[in-house]
Protein backbone atom coordinates (compact mmCIF):
# COMPACT_ATOMS: atom_id res chain seq x y z
CA UNK A 1 0.00 0.00 0.00
CA UNK A 2 1.19 3.27 -0.79
CA UNK A 3 0.40 6.79 1.06
CA UNK A 4 -1.31 9.91 -0.22
CA UNK A 5 -3.08 12.92 1.12
CA UNK A 6 -6.52 14.02 -0.11
CA UNK A 7 -6.47 18.01 -0.69
CA UNK A 8 -9.68 17.74 1.39
CA UNK A 9 -7.50 17.95 4.52
CA UNK A 10 -5.80 21.22 3.97
CA UNK A 11 -9.63 22.31 3.62
CA UNK A 12 -8.91 24.52 7.06
CA UNK A 13 -5.98 26.78 5.57
CA UNK A 14 -7.90 26.96 2.30
CA UNK A 15 -10.88 28.46 4.07
CA UNK A 16 -8.97 30.39 5.76
CA UNK A 17 -7.03 31.70 2.57
CA UNK A 18 -3.62 30.73 3.79
CA UNK A 19 -3.55 27.90 0.86
CA UNK A 20 -5.25 27.77 -2.69
CA UNK A 21 -6.27 24.00 -4.00
CA UNK A 22 -3.66 24.61 -6.17
CA UNK A 23 -1.07 24.71 -3.26
CA UNK A 24 -1.57 21.63 -1.84
CA UNK A 25 0.39 20.07 -4.30
CA UNK A 26 3.83 21.75 -3.13
CA UNK A 27 2.23 21.84 0.48
CA UNK A 28 1.74 17.80 0.11
CA UNK A 29 5.27 17.74 -1.14
CA UNK A 30 6.72 19.53 1.54
CA UNK A 31 5.36 17.60 4.11
CA UNK A 32 6.78 14.07 2.69
CA UNK A 33 3.55 12.80 0.30
CA UNK A 34 4.73 11.54 -3.07
CA UNK A 35 0.58 11.26 -4.00
CA UNK A 36 -2.54 13.75 -3.76
CA UNK A 37 -6.09 13.04 -4.06
CA UNK A 38 -7.97 15.90 -5.04
CA UNK A 39 -11.71 16.35 -3.80
CA UNK A 40 -13.27 18.73 -7.00
CA UNK A 41 -11.83 21.07 -9.10
CA UNK A 42 -13.10 24.33 -7.10
CA UNK A 43 -10.96 27.44 -9.37
CA UNK A 44 -13.90 29.68 -8.07
CA UNK A 45 -16.90 29.63 -6.81
CA UNK A 46 -19.59 27.75 -8.74
CA UNK A 47 -17.13 26.92 -11.97
CA UNK A 48 -17.90 26.17 -15.46
CA UNK A 49 -16.60 22.96 -17.11
CA UNK A 50 -14.40 24.68 -18.56
CA UNK A 51 -13.27 26.71 -15.79
CA UNK A 52 -12.89 23.13 -13.88
CA UNK A 53 -10.57 21.60 -16.92
CA UNK A 54 -8.50 24.37 -17.08
CA UNK A 55 -7.79 24.53 -13.60
CA UNK A 56 -7.08 20.75 -13.65
CA UNK A 57 -4.97 21.50 -16.29
CA UNK A 58 -2.71 23.75 -14.29
CA UNK A 59 -2.58 21.37 -11.17
CA UNK A 60 -1.89 18.29 -13.29
CA UNK A 61 1.11 20.51 -14.46
CA UNK A 62 2.15 21.32 -11.13
CA UNK A 63 1.83 17.87 -10.20
CA UNK A 64 4.45 16.97 -12.85
CA UNK A 65 6.40 19.75 -12.56
CA UNK A 66 7.39 18.33 -8.48
CA UNK A 67 6.81 14.78 -9.00
CA UNK A 68 4.08 14.15 -7.67
CA UNK A 69 1.14 11.60 -8.82
CA UNK A 70 -2.83 12.62 -8.42
CA UNK A 71 -3.98 9.02 -7.60
CA UNK A 72 -7.66 10.12 -7.18
CA UNK A 73 -10.72 12.51 -7.95
CA UNK A 74 -13.47 12.76 -5.21
CA UNK A 75 -16.81 14.30 -6.28
CA UNK A 76 -20.08 14.67 -4.92
CA UNK A 77 -23.12 12.93 -6.60
CA UNK A 78 -27.13 12.15 -6.53
CA UNK A 79 -27.30 9.25 -8.41
CA UNK A 80 -30.87 8.40 -7.02
CA UNK A 81 -33.03 10.24 -9.53
CA UNK A 82 -37.26 10.09 -9.73
CA UNK A 83 -37.19 10.65 -13.45
CA UNK A 84 -35.62 9.38 -16.70
CA UNK A 85 -34.73 12.91 -17.59
CA UNK A 86 -33.23 13.42 -13.91
CA UNK A 87 -31.25 10.37 -14.05
CA UNK A 88 -29.98 11.00 -17.17
CA UNK A 89 -28.73 14.58 -16.16
CA UNK A 90 -26.85 13.32 -13.53
CA UNK A 91 -25.46 10.86 -15.26
CA UNK A 92 -24.09 13.18 -17.91
CA UNK A 93 -22.39 15.36 -15.38
CA UNK A 94 -20.63 12.97 -13.86
CA UNK A 95 -19.51 11.70 -17.35
CA UNK A 96 -18.37 15.11 -17.50
CA UNK A 97 -16.30 15.05 -14.32
CA UNK A 98 -14.53 11.64 -15.43
CA UNK A 99 -13.31 13.87 -18.20
CA UNK A 100 -11.67 16.21 -15.49
CA UNK A 101 -10.67 13.34 -13.76
CA UNK A 102 -8.54 11.84 -16.88
CA UNK A 103 -7.12 15.78 -17.34
CA UNK A 104 -5.74 15.08 -13.72
CA UNK A 105 -4.32 11.56 -15.08
CA UNK A 106 -6.25 9.93 -11.97
CA UNK A 107 -6.75 6.15 -12.07
CA UNK A 108 -10.06 6.33 -9.63
CA UNK A 109 -12.50 8.53 -9.61
CA UNK A 110 -14.83 8.48 -6.26
CA UNK A 111 -18.70 9.79 -6.12
CA UNK A 112 -21.44 9.94 -3.79
CA UNK A 113 -24.67 7.56 -3.80
CA UNK A 114 -27.54 9.73 -2.46
CA UNK A 115 -27.84 12.15 1.04
CA UNK A 116 -31.37 11.33 2.17
CA UNK A 117 -34.50 9.14 2.04
CA UNK A 118 -37.61 10.51 0.71
CA UNK A 119 -41.71 9.88 1.91
CA UNK A 120 -42.89 8.45 -0.89
CA UNK A 121 -42.20 6.42 -3.90
CA UNK A 122 -38.84 4.57 -4.25
CA UNK A 123 -37.40 6.89 -2.38
CA UNK A 124 -38.44 5.38 0.83
CA UNK A 125 -35.93 3.15 1.45
CA UNK A 126 -32.04 2.53 0.45
CA UNK A 127 -33.17 -0.80 -1.08
CA UNK A 128 -36.40 0.24 -3.23
CA UNK A 129 -33.97 3.26 -4.49
CA UNK A 130 -31.17 0.69 -5.38
CA UNK A 131 -31.97 -0.64 -8.51
CA UNK A 132 -32.15 3.04 -9.62
CA UNK A 133 -28.96 3.76 -8.32
CA UNK A 134 -26.94 0.53 -9.42
CA UNK A 135 -28.58 1.38 -13.06
CA UNK A 136 -27.52 5.04 -13.08
CA UNK A 137 -24.13 4.09 -11.34
CA UNK A 138 -23.33 1.23 -14.14
CA UNK A 139 -23.82 3.81 -16.72
CA UNK A 140 -21.23 6.39 -15.19
CA UNK A 141 -18.72 3.45 -14.84
CA UNK A 142 -19.22 1.88 -18.43
CA UNK A 143 -18.10 5.66 -19.09
CA UNK A 144 -15.28 5.89 -17.27
CA UNK A 145 -14.08 2.24 -18.27
CA UNK A 146 -13.23 3.71 -21.97
CA UNK A 147 -11.27 6.46 -20.43
CA UNK A 148 -9.32 3.89 -17.91
CA UNK A 149 -10.54 5.03 -15.05
CA UNK A 150 -12.05 3.20 -12.31
CA UNK A 151 -15.00 4.55 -10.52
CA UNK A 152 -16.18 3.71 -6.47
CA UNK A 153 -18.69 4.98 -4.27
CA UNK A 154 -17.71 5.85 -0.47
CA UNK A 155 -19.01 4.88 2.61
CA UNK A 156 -20.79 8.33 3.15
CA UNK A 157 -23.32 10.19 3.38
CA UNK A 158 -25.71 8.12 6.08
CA UNK A 159 -27.88 6.75 4.22
CA UNK A 160 -25.16 4.61 2.15
CA UNK A 161 -22.50 4.49 5.03
CA UNK A 162 -22.52 0.83 6.75
CA UNK A 163 -20.96 -2.21 5.36
CA UNK A 164 -24.38 -4.08 4.17
CA UNK A 165 -25.34 -1.66 2.16
CA UNK A 166 -22.15 -1.20 0.22
CA UNK A 167 -21.95 -4.62 -0.32
CA UNK A 168 -25.73 -5.13 -1.68
CA UNK A 169 -24.53 -1.69 -4.09
CA UNK A 170 -21.14 -3.25 -5.03
CA UNK A 171 -23.54 -6.69 -5.82
CA UNK A 172 -26.37 -4.64 -7.84
CA UNK A 173 -23.99 -2.61 -9.60
CA UNK A 174 -21.87 -5.59 -10.77
CA UNK A 175 -19.66 -4.15 -12.92
CA UNK A 176 -15.86 -5.31 -13.38
CA UNK A 177 -14.47 -1.51 -13.45
CA UNK A 178 -16.80 -0.54 -10.44
CA UNK A 179 -15.54 -0.83 -6.54
CA UNK A 180 -16.09 0.86 -3.24
CA UNK A 181 -13.86 3.64 -1.16
CA UNK A 182 -13.26 2.15 2.15
CA UNK A 183 -13.48 5.25 4.59
CA UNK A 184 -12.05 3.22 7.76
CA UNK A 185 -13.36 6.28 9.75
CA UNK A 186 -16.97 6.99 8.26
CA UNK A 187 -18.79 3.76 9.28
CA UNK A 188 -18.53 5.38 13.33
CA UNK A 189 -21.58 7.76 11.41
CA UNK A 190 -23.50 4.64 11.23
CA UNK A 191 -22.06 3.43 14.47
CA UNK A 192 -20.35 0.14 13.27
CA UNK A 193 -17.42 -1.27 13.88
CA UNK A 194 -14.88 -0.49 11.92
CA UNK A 195 -12.75 -3.41 11.81
CA UNK A 196 -16.19 -5.60 11.70
CA UNK A 197 -17.26 -2.73 8.21
CA UNK A 198 -13.59 -3.09 7.14
CA UNK A 199 -13.19 -6.79 6.98
CA UNK A 200 -16.96 -7.09 5.34
CA UNK A 201 -15.68 -4.48 2.20
CA UNK A 202 -12.30 -4.75 2.10
CA UNK A 203 -12.55 -7.34 -0.80
CA UNK A 204 -14.23 -4.49 -3.13
CA UNK A 205 -11.75 -2.05 -2.50
CA UNK A 206 -10.65 0.20 -5.07
CA UNK A 207 -9.15 3.22 -2.76
CA UNK A 208 -9.14 3.79 0.83
CA UNK A 209 -9.59 6.96 3.52
CA UNK A 210 -6.61 6.81 6.34
CA UNK A 211 -9.15 8.82 8.78
CA UNK A 212 -9.30 8.75 12.36
CA UNK A 213 -12.62 10.22 14.94
CA UNK A 214 -13.60 10.26 18.21
CA UNK A 215 -16.99 8.81 19.09
CA UNK A 216 -18.38 10.02 21.84
CA UNK A 217 -21.52 8.59 23.96
CA UNK A 218 -25.12 10.28 23.11
CA UNK A 219 -26.21 10.03 26.62
CA UNK A 220 -24.56 13.75 26.89
CA UNK A 221 -24.73 16.75 24.55
CA UNK A 222 -21.33 17.32 22.59
CA UNK A 223 -21.29 21.04 21.23
CA UNK A 224 -19.08 21.00 18.04
CA UNK A 225 -19.46 17.51 17.51
CA UNK A 226 -21.41 15.70 14.72
CA UNK A 227 -24.48 13.13 15.35
CA UNK A 228 -23.98 9.71 14.32
CA UNK A 229 -27.22 8.13 12.60
CA UNK A 230 -28.02 6.39 16.19
CA UNK A 231 -27.64 9.89 18.02
CA UNK A 232 -24.26 9.36 19.15
CA UNK A 233 -21.33 12.34 18.78
CA UNK A 234 -18.12 12.53 16.57
CA UNK A 235 -15.69 14.87 15.43
CA UNK A 236 -12.70 14.00 13.36
CA UNK A 237 -9.08 13.90 15.04
CA UNK A 238 -4.95 13.38 14.04
CA UNK A 239 -4.59 9.25 12.96
CA UNK A 240 -3.48 7.53 16.00
CA UNK A 241 -5.18 9.91 18.65
CA UNK A 242 -9.16 8.80 18.29
CA UNK A 243 -11.15 6.28 18.27
CA UNK A 244 -10.99 4.39 14.98
CA UNK A 245 -8.48 1.12 15.29
CA UNK A 246 -6.61 2.44 12.23
CA UNK A 247 -3.73 0.11 12.24
CA UNK A 248 -5.89 -3.22 12.94
CA UNK A 249 -8.08 -1.87 9.92
CA UNK A 250 -4.73 -1.48 7.54
CA UNK A 251 -4.07 -4.90 8.47
CA UNK A 252 -7.36 -5.90 7.44
CA UNK A 253 -6.83 -4.34 4.12
CA UNK A 254 -3.47 -5.84 3.71
CA UNK A 255 -4.58 -9.16 4.04
CA UNK A 256 -7.74 -8.90 1.63
CA UNK A 257 -4.61 -8.10 -0.77
CA UNK A 258 -5.73 -4.82 -1.42
CA UNK A 259 -2.34 -3.06 -3.08
CA UNK A 260 -3.53 0.87 -4.00
CA UNK A 261 -3.44 4.03 -2.39
CA UNK A 262 -4.58 4.96 1.73
CA UNK A 263 -5.29 8.23 1.32
CA UNK A 264 -4.76 10.65 4.64
CA UNK A 265 -8.41 12.64 5.14
CA UNK A 266 -7.81 15.29 7.83
CA UNK A 267 -11.06 16.32 9.49
CA UNK A 268 -10.34 17.48 13.00
CA UNK A 269 -9.77 20.77 14.71
CA UNK A 270 -6.48 20.78 15.28
CA UNK A 271 -4.07 22.80 12.98
CA UNK A 272 -4.52 21.00 9.18
CA UNK A 273 -0.86 20.86 8.93
CA UNK A 274 0.20 19.37 11.97
CA UNK A 275 -2.75 17.28 12.06
CA UNK A 276 -1.55 15.80 8.07
CA UNK A 277 2.03 15.57 9.45
CA UNK A 278 1.35 14.02 12.68
CA UNK A 279 -1.09 11.87 11.09
CA UNK A 280 1.39 10.55 8.32
CA UNK A 281 4.11 9.88 10.89
CA UNK A 282 1.81 7.44 12.71
CA UNK A 283 0.16 5.80 9.34
CA UNK A 284 3.51 5.07 8.46
CA UNK A 285 4.59 3.42 11.73
CA UNK A 286 0.97 1.01 11.31
CA UNK A 287 2.00 0.55 7.46
CA UNK A 288 5.81 -0.35 8.35
CA UNK A 289 4.19 -3.04 11.29
CA UNK A 290 1.84 -4.67 9.57
CA UNK A 291 4.58 -5.70 6.41
CA UNK A 292 6.71 -6.43 9.07
CA UNK A 293 4.62 -8.98 10.38
CA UNK A 294 4.16 -10.61 7.06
Amino acid sequence: MKISVSSYSFQQYINAGRLTQFDTVAKARELGFAAIEFTDMAPCKNPTLEQQKDYARKIRQEADRLGMTINAYTIGACLYQETDAASAAEVGRLQAQLDVAAILGVQVMRHDVCYTLGKSGRARSFDLMLPTVAANIRSVTEYAAKLGIRTCVENHGYIAQDSDRMERLFNAVNHDNFGLLVDMGNFICADEDSTLAVSRVAPYAVHAHAKDMIRYSGSSHNPGAAMTRGGNWFRGTIIGQGSIPVKQCVRILQRAKYDGYLSIEFEGVEDCLYGIAKGLENLQRYLAEVESEC
